[in-house]
């Protein structure tokens, strides 16, 4: 019995995917297939790609890239419209528009990112748990998240920062906790059938600790539907993210974080459009971006 055990577990996608070896390499087997798999992209997932590059670049070299600091003012080029000197045009201290988008590209992405990274680690921990021992652990996150479903997302998020007070940081905490269920609710179905794979019971058989179990034979199964879902809540982080710089309670003056940038110009909408037109392009087409590179990989990833 021992011995099919062995075999079963030697014989496992986990074992063909992910080189089970003493240096325990989780992704040994996923980072080249999702290579090969890169080369096959779906149009959507391209599209989404061409959409996100300008915030990529943007938030990779933004100081290289903006013509002018980002809070130099200029009072005499106060409100100019789009021109050579000034692409996006300048704001009511005469700052360059252009630059100040470029250098929010960092926030924004910083913002999604960090808010997708704590509702990751979270949602995934907790749905390991709840999927893999059932009983009252599952019980109890399972009402616990919801309830949590209960409130409105952005809701909560403007509960969470209104308690711990408006700033950059606890905007992204915010974010992160907003979106912990629905990683969580992935996670722990995915869970619930892989625990049952003929290679989870045997490697459980020889003895395989359940730490070892979870993190080496089942979580490696959850990278595909943790990557999609992370990309497609990226544009609603980045959104949710803009939303609550745009009434006061994420990044704030002078930090040029493009929702912050739509809330500064709304009272000037009738006499310099580009105030606000600019900054909402740039978030239109970024969730856009994103949402079109989640449903691209879905496809590329979802196996039926």
């Amino acid at each position: 019995m021992r011995v099919r055990a062995v075999q079963a577990v030697k014989s496992s996608p986990w074992h063909e995917s992910v080189a089970v070896s003493s240096r325990g390499d989780v992704a040994a087997g996923f980072l080249p297939r999702a290579a090969r798999r890169a080369r096959s992209l779906p149009l959507n997932a391209i599209i989404g790609l061409v959409l996100l590059a300008p915030l990529i670049i943007a938030a990779l070299l933004g100081p290289r890239l903006a013509p002018y600091p980002p809070d130099e003012f200029k009072v005499g080029a106060r409100l100019q419209a789009p021109s050579r000197a000034h692409l996006c045009g300048t704001d009511a201290f005469g700052r360059d528009l252009f630059s100040r988008i470029v250098i929010g590209a960092r926030i924004a992405a910083g913002m999604a990112l960090g808010g997708v990274a704590i509702s990751a680690l979270l949602g995934t921990a907790l749905g390991l748990i709840a999927g893999y021992y059932g009983g009252w652990p599952d019980q109890v996150l399972s009402r616990v998240m919801e309830v949590w479903l209960a409130f409105p997302g952005l809701l909560m998020a403007i509960v969470v920062v209104a308690r711990l007070g408006p700033s950059l940081t606890n905007a992204v905490i915010a974010l992160g906790l907003m979106e912990v269920p629905a990683l969580y609710r992935v996670v722990r179905g995915t869970t619930l059938s892989i625990r049952h794979e003929l290679y989870v019971e045997a490697a459980r058989a020889v003895g395989v600790p359940d730490r070892r179990l979870l993190l080496r034979h089942i979580l490696p199964g959850l990278y595909s539907p943790i990557i999609v879902l992370c990309t497609l809540r990226m544009g609603i982080m980045l959104l949710a993210g803009g939303g609550l710089s745009f009434i006061g309670l994420g990044a704030q003056p002078p930090q040029p974080e493009w929702g912050l940038l739509l809330a500064s110009g709304r009272r000037y909408m009738a006499q310099a459009w580009w105030l606000t037109f600019f900054p909402g392009i740039a978030i239109a087409l970024s969730v856009l971006g994103f949402n079109l590179l989640g449903d691209g990989l879905r496809d590329m990833l979802d196996p039926r």
